[in-house]
């Protein structure tokens, strides 16, 4: 049967007659819309990010992490063309109004502009950032990009030469929409829709958290805006200041990653499984058809003899037998006692892992956490989207007490980690920090630790870390804030690490199912594997069997032997 078996990230809709959707189980899926039954589908060689259609519905574009946009027909799906100049993600695609022109914006910090043979038109070269979002102007003489560097910026489509940079202040922009009159929403970070017109600028409040994405419908005059407060809101754009006329909570099934206006009133949504989810934004109704779930796993840890997986769907598992249940995505598991380990991810939910129950609830998800004890007691440090870091301690009685919360980054933390007295994170904006334990005051930070996003991050020993991410390498972190850099092998992103208890040997795992393992005593590489073509999530040591453990998007756990031989 056709259906997604991770996450869809991105979805697209042509008139009342097809959808597509894009996974990241690599595949990307054409569907009728008047029956919701799969017509097609086609895989990349990596994580499908985003897709659209043409103009005429007749062509449909997907971009992915395998560094390519490809280009296909409607409804056979057979390739026209593959745009493959990126040197790294590429997060969206866009068609040109009239022309055979695609236009892709890259993690390489380059906008490109293609013909339909897949013909290389321009580089368009600026952005210091990731180049996450990408429109074109009505009349199609014009681009528009949004960027990690806080910058929107305008291309001529003519020659690609830079028209207008415009600073935001520095705030992180991931989605930017162009209307007709040439007026631009751009949507933040700080949850705020940005509107341009020409000199003029408006700033809107419209979120608790970043604005993931913005989709504008210019003949309904709609502009629909999701964010990772799990709210998504409807503006009017009839005139030139924006007005709310709705707003909904999103289903916990539903990513507030990618949205498209479909038949009528209907509005489509990627979701955490295996099919997408719709809403009539006149009456306000979610559809109520079962999505069913994916099998992904987002998290593996070893804890008194069994080995416990969450991911996509929620459900905790012990030893492949169902543990606990929590109701949607989890990112992370953390063991605090014999009798109790945690869990959270897309809600911005803790919960007790066993059973499901609330423990906190906090404005935006939950991406990891770490263990760690202060003057005797047991504390929980678990970091967020929006950037903060709630720490949190285990109480004799055996709750969970919320301490405070630490502003750890301006963006989201990835990743947390303990080792000595001290506290260490690394962020999306690709900066470390240390934060002392006990106090949890700020002792150091580096901004720009890492050359692209920073993913992940281990506690080794004696105020020793380590830390990886999208720049493909490996950093040894000194006591003294220094770091060495390993060069790694991984062809793509890497996406965790972890180590032993003594700290010598790391294991790293990518998103294109590679794990190596470095030894720090004999500073090489010991052990190289690829178990799966499917992307490495989650990575835990386990002491009692001496081996590390892989949990990947397919669903597996795989064991990887760790050796000082």
């Amino acid at each position: 049967m056709i259906a997604h078996r991770s996450p869809i990230s991105g979805i697209a809709a042509y008139q009342d007659k097809y959808i597509a959707s894009a996974g990241y189980d690599n595949q990307v899926i054409l569907w009728d819309q008047a029956t919701k039954r799969p017509v097609n589908r086609v895989l990349h060689d990596h994580l499908a990010n985003q897709c659209a259609f043409s103009p005429d519905g007749t062509l449909l574009v997907t971009s992915s992490s395998d560094y390519s946009a490809r280009l296909w027909s409607v409804p056979d799906l057979k390739l026209r063309a593959v745009f493959n100049a990126q040197a790294d993600d590429v997060e969206m695609s866009a068609f040109h109004p009239t022309r055979e022109w695609i236009a892709t914006a890259s993690r390489d910090h380059n906008l490109r502009v293609y013909d339909f043979t897949g013909t290389l038109v321009h580089c368009c070269v600026g952005h210091t950032a990731d180049v996450i979002s990408v429109d074109w102007s009505a009349d199609g003489e014009q681009l528009v990009t949004s960027s990690d560097d806080g910058t929107v910026k305008r291309w001529s489509a003519t020659t690609g030469a830079l028209l207008e940079d415009i600073d935001l202040g520095g705030v992180e922009t991931d989605t930017i929409v162009s209307a007709p009159d040439g007026t631009l929403y751009a949507g933040n970070d700080g949850g705020q829709i940005v509107v341009i017109h020409g000199a003029d600028r408006t700033t809107v409040q419209g979120h608790d958290a970043g604005i993931k994405r913005l989709v504008l419908s210019a003949e309904r005059s709609l502009l629909v805006s999701l964010s990772y407060d799990r709210k998504l809101l409807l503006w009017d754009t009839s005139e030139r200041e924006l007005r709310q006329i709705g707003q909904s909570d999103i289903p916990d099934d539903v990513w507030p990653r990618s949205c498209a206006f479909a038949a009528k009133d209907t509005l489509v949504f990627g979701t955490f499984g295996a099919s997408y989810r719709t809403y009539d934004y006149l009456s306000g109704q979610w559809s109520d058809a079962d999505v069913p779930t994916t099998p992904g796993i987002n998290a593996v840890c070893a804890d008194g003899g069994s080995v416990y997986t969450v991911g996509d769907a929620g459900i905790v598992l012990r030893d492949t037998a169902v543990h606990g249940q929590t109701g949607s995505l989890c990112n992370f598991l953390t063991p605090l006692s014999p009798t109790v380990m945690v869990t959270g991810g897309q809600l911005g939910k803790l919960m007790d892992a066993a059973t499901g129950r609330v423990l906190h609830q906090h404005r935006s998800p939950l991406n990891c956490g770490v263990r760690y004890d202060v003057d005797g007691a047991t504390h929980l440090l678990v970091g967020a989207y929006t950037g903060e870091g709630l720490v949190f301690r285990l109480d004799a009685d055996g709750r969970l007490h919320h301490v405070a919360d630490v502003p750890l980054h301006e963006n989201a933390v990835k990743g947390v980690a303990f080792s000595g007295d001290l506290l260490f994170s690394v962020c999306a904006d690709t900066g470390v920090a240390w934060h002392d334990a006990r106090t949890r005051e700020l002792v150091h930070r580096i901004d720009a630790a890492h050359d692209r996003i920073a993913n992940g991050c281990v506690g080794l020993a004696d105020g020793h870390f380590a830390s990886v991410g999208r720049d493909l390498k490996l950093r040894l972190w000194e006591p003294d804030f220094t770091s060495r850099v390993i060069p790694t092998t991984h062809p793509n992103s890497i996406k965790c690490v972890a180590a032993d208890a003594s700290g010598r040997l790391i294991a790293t795992g990518s998103y294109h199912g590679h794990v190596k393992i470095y030894d720090r005593d004999r500073d090489r590489w010991t052990t190289e594997e690829r178990p799966t073509t499917a992307g490495i999530s989650s990575l835990s040591h386990d002491p009692d069997r001496g081996l590390f453990l892989a949990g990947s998007y397919d669903s597996q756990v795989y064991e990887i032997p760790g050796t000082t031989a």
